[in-house]
């Protein structure tokens, strides 16, 4: 059919392959040095031999394997699903709205997900101590926030960088003052903590027995997505050449709006809010892989899982024995690459348009 996108050539799918093959190999070695280094450096074969050990039944003793096993290990891990996570939904996100400054944090997302997370744990005694209160509660506010946004954006049929951008500071500085105002009225000391791990993000709170719900998360979404990418691909023709090509772009991004705000609300609800996961990944994939779904979205989730891991590391040692939250890390790798994002797109489009 006339103009429906072709698919990929053998070179671009053997350029997949190997970018695929390397990102899994810095995975690997991401998280062997999340897991050796901090406070207590320990030997990367020491490492593995406790990690080899524990996966066989044989877990070793002592204190390094308590460290590696029952500290470092679900850190790593959450590090890297809510990575791996972020990215996509940025990806995702970035393929709806039709433009690369979008991102779970800069839309709101993340942002409504924390305060529906901080109002049902501050207020909500009897939600929260539901095994799903917190992650329902952060799912309703992502929702929330990206409709709210998406809604202020378009206008006229039309949606541009400057209204989507002016949208989301919007209801990110709603949301902050309804998250402070909360942080004002908690009345214990324990609430203020946790409302401040929401608007900071963070993964030292990371349990084994806490893993279970955003890795089901990341992969029945990331599968379900992954599934769309054909769809996702015609959205970047326009409306009229998707609604040529058959898609239904209204039911369709309402669909996978919802979809997305699931995975976001279910990963914001365990680290917080981490901002800027979901701009640059996505952006640095592309250049790689090009905008083709079906390829973007695989290397955007190992990219994610990369960096993040990365990130924590970077929190946790930079300032040892302090630990920095690592939404303050990827912040101030994230402003930076946003405002020249923002300077590109600029030349071309204008910045209020």
């Amino acid at each position: 059919m006339a103009g429906e996108p072709a698919p990929p050539e053998p070179r671009v799918r053997l350029r997949t392959g190997a970018v695929l093959v390397v990102l899994a190999a810095a995975l690997a070695a991401s998280a062997i040095a999340g897991l050796a280094l901090g406070p207590v450096r320990i030997a990367p074969d020491r490492v593995l031999d406790i990690v080899v050990g524990g996966l066989s039944g044989n877990r070793p003793t002592g204190a390094f394997a308590a460290i590696v096993w029952d500290v470092r290990m679900p850190r790593v891990l959450l590090g890297a699903v809510v990575g791996a996570g972020l990215a996509v939904a940025g990806t995702v996100l970035q393929a709806l709205v039709r433009n690369q400054l979008a991102d779970p944090f800069l839309l709101g997302a993340s942002s409504g997900a924390s305060a529906g997370a901080v109002l049902v744990i501050v207020f909500g005694t009897a939600a929260a101590g539901f095994a799903m209160g917190v992650p329902l509660a952060a799912f309703v506010g992502s929702m929330a926030a990206l409709v709210a946004v998406y809604a202020m954006a378009r206008r006229g049929g039309t949606m541009t960088t400057g209204r989507l951008i002016l949208a989301g500071v919007a209801v990110q500085y709603i949301l902050s003052a309804f998250t402070s105002l909360v942080l004002v009225l908690a009345a214990h000391p324990d609430q203020i903590r946790s409302v401040l791990f929401w608007t900071l993000g963070g993964l030292g709170g990371a349990r084994w027995d806490e893993l279970a719900l955003p890795t089901f998360a990341l992969l029945v979404g990331g599968a379900l997505l992954l599934t769309l990418a054909r769809p996702l691909d015609l959205l970047l023709t326009g409306e009229e050449g998707a609604h040529t090509l058959g898609l239904d772009t209204g039911r369709f991004r309402a669909a996978v709006f919802v979809l997305t705000s699931l995975v976001i609300g279910v990963l914001v609800a365990c680290s917080g809010a981490i901002g800027f996961v979901g701009l640059m990944v996505p952006h640095a994939a592309r250049m790689v892989v090009g905008a083709g779904h079906r390829a973007l979205l695989p290397v955007a989730a190992l990219g994610g899982a990369v960096f993040l891991i990365l990130a924590d590391l970077i929190a946790r040692t930079a300032a040892a024995p302090e630990e920095i939250p690592v939404g303050v890390v990827t912040a101030l790798v994230g402003g930076p690459f946003f405002l020249w994002m923002l300077r590109r797109s600029s030349r071309t489009e204008g910045v209020t348009g």
